[in-house]
C-alpha cells in the first residue's frame, strides 16, 4: 500500500503489472483521471472526512509520534467535544481497517505513530524526482529533465492536502511542493523547447494557461514568446512581450529581467534558427532578476558571512546535528538556534554555515535582523525582505512596494538555487517567514533569542550555557593567560559568569587588555553581586544592554501581557528565590494566575526566564542580578511579606492535607502569640489540596523556597515579619519530617527556635524544639533528642498543655528505649498513655500502645505482637494510616526477633503498601530495613539486594547518611554472602563512618566486629 498527500489525502492499491512507471503527464502538472498516479495504482477515496483529517496529520509526521492533543486540535480545532477521546479512538479504529496492515498505526505513550517505508509517501516520489531534474536541468541533459518532470508532475494530483481545514497544519509543506511544481513546469518546458520537434505547438496553449494563472512570473511569459517565435507565431510573441512589460511596469515599477529581454531580442531579430540552448537559461537568469551590470552578465554569488568566531568552543553534540540536518537529502528545514542573551547563537551559526559554504555553491546571505540589538529597532519583514532582494541584485528600483509580491519575488530568485541564508537574531516568527525560500535546495539557519515554535516544520536547537571545562576552554583562548588552567581563579570566574559565553569573553577581554589585572582580582569585582554586571562590560560588549534590551521592550510594549512580563521580572529581582511558580507570582502582582502565566509565556519566549520544570521557572544568575538591578526601590519589604504569608497559609492548607483529622494537627495549626493577624483569611483565600500526594507534591516543589525566605528573614527586625517565618516554619515542619528532609529540618528548626525566643514566644519554642528533637531522632542522635524533648516538655509543662504533654512523654519513652533505658522509657510510656485517655485521643493511645510494644519487644516478642495488634485495631477504627502502617512495620521486626522472617515478611509489605503516598519517611526507611532483613534472611538476595539498592537511593536523595548507613550495613551482608568479601567491607568502612557521633550502638559494634575479622 502506497499513500498521497499531492492532492487530497487517499490510499494506493499496489500498481499492477501494467502500469507504467514512468509515464509522461501531458497536461500542466495534474495527475491521470482513471485514478491512477504515475505507476502508483489505483488511487482509493477516503469518504469519511475525519478519516481524510486523521491520515494527513498522521502523514504530516510519518514515522515521528504525533499526540493525542494534536490530533485533537486537527480534527475538531480549538473545540474538542467532551466526547473527543472515544471520537479520535474510533476514528483510529477505522482508519486501521483501511490499511494493508494494522500495524502501521501503532499507539505510543503520548499519541499514535504511522509507519510509512520507503517510497510508501507519494511526495518522496516527487522530492526525490525533483532533485533528479534539478541536476538535469543544471547539466542541461534535457531528455532526461523531461523524464524526471514528467514523472514528478504524473503524481500531482492537485494542491497538497486539498480539501482539509486548516487546523491540520502543514501550510509550509504545501507551500513547498506547489513551488516545487512551478519550478517543474519551468525545468520541462526549458528542456522541450531546448529539444524542440512537433511538441512546441502543444507548448503554446499549456504556457498561455500558465501565464494567465501566474501573471507575473517572467519565465513562463519568456516560454511563451520562444515557443510562439519557434513557432512561426512572431506577432503573438511580441504581443505577450508587450502585456507582460505593460503589466509589469503599471502595477510594479518594474521592467521584465534579462530573461525575458533576451527572448525579445531573440524574437525581434527573427533568430530561431540559429538559437542554441538560450531556453535552458542560468536558473539565476531564468527567474527573471536583474542584475547589477548589463543585461545578460550574471550576477556574482553573495559571500556575506562574516568571519566566523576566533574562539570556538564546545557545543559538539549540537553542531553535528545541525550540521546533519542542512547536509541530508533535499528539502532542507529552517534550523532555528534559541537560547539566552550571550549564549553563542550568533557563534555557532557563523561557525556551521562556513562548514556548508561549499554545499551551497549559489552563495550564502547573512542578514541581520536587529530583533534584540542595543540601540536597534528591529526590521520590519518588508524591510528585511527588500534588503535580501537588493543583495541578489535586484535593483532597489525594481523592488515591488507591496510586502507580499515582494516576497515572492524574492521566493522565485531563491527557488532554484542553492543558497545558504543565515538570519540573526530574528524578533519573531512573522518577522522570519517571508524571508523563507520556497524551493527545497536552499538552507536557512535562523538566530533567536525565542524558540519561533510558530515557525512550522523548523529543527529546533535551543543552547545552555558552556560546561565548566568548555568555559575555561574559552577563558584561557579568548584571554591569551596559559596560566589560568585548573586554577581556583579561573573556577570562580566560570562560576561568577554562569559560563554564558558573552561574559566570559568580557572577562577575557578585560584580562588580555590589562596584564596587571590577576584572574583573582576580577573574581573579587564579580563577587559582589549588586556590581557584578558593571564588571561585565568592556567597549561594545555588556551583558546589562543586552539583557535590557529585551525587558525594554518589554517595558514599551503596548501589549498587557507584555508590561505584565517586565513587571513581572522585577518582582522575580525583588524576592530572589530559587524558583517560581505562577500562583506565587500571581500573589504578589494581585492578578490571575491566567494572566502571570500569560506573562511567563513572553519571559520565555524572550530568555530572560528558564522553564526547569513544567510549570517552575528560574533566571540565568546573570540574568538575576539585572532583575535585582531593576527592582530599584519597589517594596522588596512588602513583597517579601506577601510572600510569607501566601507560603505561611499554602503551608497550613499542606498540614490540614497530610497529617489526619485529631488532635496532632489541630494543635499544630493552633496560633502562637507571635502569629500575626490577618493570617486565617490569608488561608481561606487557598484553595485545599485534594489530597496528601497533591499536598506533598506542592511542598516537594516549594521547599527550597520556604527555607531561603525563612533564613532571610528570621533575624529580621521587623515583628510582623519575624512572626510569619516563626508561624511557617511550624506549618511546614510536618511535611519536611514527613519527607525526611534532614538538611532542610535542621535550618527551619534552627531558624524557628531563634526567632521564636528573640519573639518570646514560648508556645512556638517549644514547637520548634519538638521539631529539632524530631530531626535528631531521625538521625540517630538519640541522646541530644532526649534533651531537647525535655526542654520542649517542660515548656508545655508550664503552659498546661496536656496534648503536647502527651506527646513529649510518648517521644521520652522512645528515645529512652532506644537508649536502652527501659525502666524510664515505660514509665514515660505509661504516663502519656493515661493522658491520651483522659484527652479521650485514640489516635495518641494507638501510638502509645505501638511504643510499648517495642519496649516489650527485648524481653517477649509475643506479647509485643499482641502490643501491635491493639495499636493496629485502634488505628483501623479511627482510619489512621501511619498507626495502621507502622504496626504492621511493628509486628514485622517482632517476628524478625523470634526468627520468624516468613512470617515478618507480609507485614512489611503490607505496611509500604498502607503508606502508599502519605509519606512517613522514618516509619517508611525502617520498613524497608526490615523488609531486606526478611528477603536476606530467607535467602531471596536477589529481591534484596534491589530492594536495598533503592532505600539506599531515598536516603541519599534525602541527604539522610544515618539510614544510609543503615542501608549499608544490610548491602555489605548482601556482598559477603555473594562472595564479594571487598566490596562488602567497603559498604562497611562507608556504614561506620556515618554512624559515628550517633547513638546507634548496636549496629556500630556489629559493624566494627566485621571489619576486625581477617578477610
Amino acid at each position: 500500500m502506497r499513500f498521497g498527500l499531492l492532492g487530497p489525502p487517499v490510499l494506493f492499491d499496489d500498481a499492477g503489472e501494467g502500469d507504467r512507471e514512468d509515464g509522461r503527464a501531458g497536461d500542466q502538472g495534474g495527475g491521470r483521471e482513471d485514478g491512477r498516479a504515475g505507476g502508483w495504482g489505483h488511487a482509493r477515496a477516503i469518504a469519511s472526512p475525519k478519516s481524510r483529517v486523521l491520515l494527513a496529520a498522521l502523514l504530516l509526521d510519518a514515522g515521528r509520534g504525533v499526540s493525542v492533543e494534536s490530533l485533537k486540535d486537527a480534527l475538531w480545532g480549538g473545540e474538542p467535544p467532551v466526547s473527543a477521546q472515544a471520537s479520535l479512538h474510533n476514528h483510529i479504529t477505522r482508519l486501521r481497517r483501511l490499511l494493508d496492515d494494522p500495524g502501521r498505526l501503532r499507539t505510543v505513550p503520548l499519541g499514535y505513530v504511522l509507519r510509512i517505508d520507503e517510497g510508501e509517501l507519494d511526495v518522496h516520489a516527487f522530492d526525490a524526482h525533483v532533485t533528479e531534474a534539478r541536476a538535469a536541468h543544471t547539466g542541461r541533459d534535457w531528455r532526461r529533465v523531461v523524464r524526471e518532470c514528467a514523472g514528478a508532475l504524473a503524481l500531482w494530483r492537485g494542491a497538497p492536502l486539498a480539501g482539509l481545514p486548516p487546523e491540520v497544519g502543514g501550510y509550509a509543506f504545501a507551500q513547498r511542493l506547489c513551488e516545487a511544481r512551478l519550478l517543474l513546469l519551468e525545468w520541462r518546458y526549458d528542456a522541450e523547447l531546448a529539444l524542440g520537434g512537433p511538441r512546441l505547438h502543444e507548448l503554446v496553449p499549456e504556457l498561455a494557461a500558465l501565464t494567465g494563472e501566474y501573471p507575473l512570473r517572467e519565465v513562463y511569459h519568456r516560454q511563451l514568446m520562444l515557443a510562439l517565435h519557434r513557432t512561426g507565431r512572431q506577432a503573438e510573441a511580441l504581443a505577450v512581450h508587450r502585456e507582460l512589460r505593460t503589466r509589469l511596469v503599471g502595477r510594479l515599477g518594474i521592467e521584465p529581467g534579462p530573461g525575458v529581454r533576451e527572448a525579445h531580442v531573440e524574437v525581434l531579430r527573427g533568430a530561431a534558427g540559429e538559437r542554441d540552448s538560450k531556453g535552458s537559461r542560468d536558473s539565476r537568469d531564468s527567474n527573471g532578476s536583474g542584475g547589477p551590470g548589463e543585461p545578460g552578465r550574471p550576477n556574482p554569488s553573495p559571500a556575506q558571512l562574516p568571519p566566523p568566531p576566533t574562539h570556538f568552543i564546545g557545543r559538539t553534540a549540537v553542531r553535528d546535528t545541525l550540521y546533519r540536518t542542512l547536509t541530508a537529502p533535499d528539502p532542507y528545514p529552517t534550523a532555528v538556534i534559541s537560547g539566552m542573551a550571550g549564549v553563542g547563537k550568533s557563534a555557532l551559526a557563523l561557525h556551521v554555515a562556513h562548514q556548508l559554504a561549499e554545499r551551497f555553491p549559489d552563495g550564502q546571505l547573512h542578514l541581520h535582523l536587529h530583533g534584540a540589538t542595543p540601540g536597534m529597532t528591529p526590521l520590519t519583514p518588508a524591510q528585511a525582505v527588500a534588503t535580501l532582494l537588493r543583495d541578489l541584485g535586484t535593483e532597489p528600483c525594481r523592488i515591488p512596494e507591496e510586502p507580499e509580491v515582494a516576497a515572492a519575488l524574492l521566493r522565485s530568485l531563491l527557488a532554484p538555487t542553492r543558497t545558504l541564508l543565515v538570519l540573526d537574531d530574528a524578533a519573531s516568527a512573522a518577522q522570519v517567514r517571508p524571508l523563507l525560500p520556497g524551493g527545497a535546495g536552499c538552507g536557512v539557519i535562523v538566530t533567536s533569542r525565542s524558540p519561533l515554535t510558530a515557525l512550522d516544520g523548523a529543527a529546533r536547537f535551543p543552547l545552555a550555557p558552556l560546561s565548566d571545562d568548555e568555559s575555561a576552554q574559552l577563558l584561557r583562548g579568548a584571554s591569551g593567560r596559559d596560566g589560568l588552567d585548573g586554577t581556583d581563579a579561573a573556577r570562580l570566574l566560570v562560576e561568577l559568569t554562569g559560563r554564558l559565553p558573552l561574559a566570559l569573553r568580557v572577562v577575557a577581554a578585560r584580562l588580555a587588555a590589562r596584564r596587571a589585572l590577576t584572574p583573582d582580582a576580577l573574581a573579587g569585582q564579580l563577587a559582589a553581586a549588586d556590581v557584578r554586571l558593571h564588571h561585565l562590560e568592556y567597549d561594545d560588549l555588556s551583558v546589562r544592554r543586552s539583557l535590557a534590551v529585551a525587558h525594554d521592550a518589554l517595558a514599551a510594549s503596548e501589549r498587557e501581557a507584555d508590561r505584565d512580563a517586565a513587571r513581572t521580572l522585577c518582582r522575580i529581582g525583588a524576592l530572589d528565590l530559587p524558583t517560581y511558580g505562577a500562583p506565587l507570582l500571581a500573589r504578589l502582582a494581585g492578578t490571575g494566575e491566567h494572566r502571570t502565566e500569560a506573562a511567563l509565556d513572553r519571559l520565555l519566549d524572550v530568555a530572560l526566564l528558564e522553564e526547569t520544570t513544567y510549570g517552575r521557572y528560574a533566571p540565568h544568575d546573570l540574568v538575576r542580578d539585572f532583575a535585582r538591578e531593576r527592582a530599584g526601590e519597589q517594596d522588596t519589604a512588602g513583597i517579601a511579606e506577601t510572600a510569607l504569608h501566601w507560603y505561611a497559609a499554602v503551608a497550613e492548607r499542606v498540614l490540614a492535607a497530610i497529617v489526619e483529622p485529631g488532635p496532632d494537627r489541630d494543635d499544630r495549626r493552633r496560633p502562637t502569640p507571635s502569629q500575626p493577624g490577618g493570617h486565617t483569611a490569608h488561608v481561606d483565600t487557598v484553595v485545599p489540596f485534594a489530597g496528601a500526594e497533591e499536598a506533598f507534591a506542592w511542598g516537594d516543589r516549594e521547599l527550597e523556597n520556604v527555607v531561603a525566605l525563612v533564613v532571610r528573614y528570621a533575624d529580621d527586625p521587623s515583628e510582623q515579619r519575624a512572626g510569619l517565618v516563626s508561624t511557617l516554619a511550624r506549618l511546614i515542619f510536618p511535611y519536611a519530617h514527613r519527607r525526611g528532609r534532614v538538611v532542610e529540618m535542621e535550618v527551619l528548626g534552627q531558624a524557628g527556635l531563634r526567632v521564636a525566643r528573640r519573639l518570646g514566644d514560648a508556645a512556638a519554642e517549644a514547637y520548634a524544639l519538638v521539631d529539632l528533637a524530631g530531626l535528631h531522632f531521625l538521625t540517630g542522635r538519640q541522646n541530644d533528642a532526649l534533651a531537647l524533648n525535655d526542654s520542649a516538655l517542660a515548656i508545655w509543662r508550664r503552659l498546661d498543655h496536656l496534648s503536647w504533654i502527651r506527646r513529649c512523654l510518648n517521644n521520652r519513652g522512645l528515645l529512652l528505649d532506644g537508649l536502652g533505658r527501659r525502666t524510664e522509657a515505660g514509665e514515660a510510656l505509661e504516663r502519656s498513655l493515661e493522658c491520651a485517655r483522659r484527652l479521650d485521643d485514640p489516635y495518641g493511645e494507638a501510638v502509645t500502645h505501638s511504643h510499648l510494644g517495642n519496649l516489650v519487644e527485648h524481653t517477649d516478642p509475643r506479647a509485643a505482637i499482641e502490643r501491635h495488634r491493639r495499636s493496629l485495631a485502634l488505628g483501623d477504627e479511627i482510619g489512621a494510616v501511619i498507626v495502621r502502617h507502622s504496626a504492621h512495620c511493628n509486628i514485622g521486626y517482632a517476628h524478625l526477633r523470634l526468627g520468624q522472617p516468613a512470617a515478618a515478611l507480609p507485614h512489611f509489605e503490607e505496611s509500604l503498601r498502607i503508606l502508599g503516598g502519605h509519606g512517613d519517611w522514618h516509619g517508611e526507611s525502617q520498613t524497608r530495613l526490615g523488609l531486606v532483613r526478611a528477603l536476606r534472611l530467607l535467602g531471596r538476595d536477589g529481591r534484596a539486594a534491589r530492594e536495598c539498592a533503592e532505600l539506599l537511593g531515598l536516603a541519599e536523595a534525602r541527604a539522610d547518611r544515618y539510614t544510609g548507613a543503615l542501608a549499608r550495613h544490610q548491602h555489605g551482608l548482601l556482598l559477603r554472602e555473594r562472595g564479594h568479601i571487598g566490596e562488602a567491607r567497603a559498604e562497611w568502612g562507608s556504614a561506620l563512618a556515618a554512624l559515628e557521633g550517633t547513638d546507634e550502638r548496636a549496629v556500630v559494634r556489629e559493624l566494627r566486629e566485621l571489619l576486625a575479622r581477617p578477610v
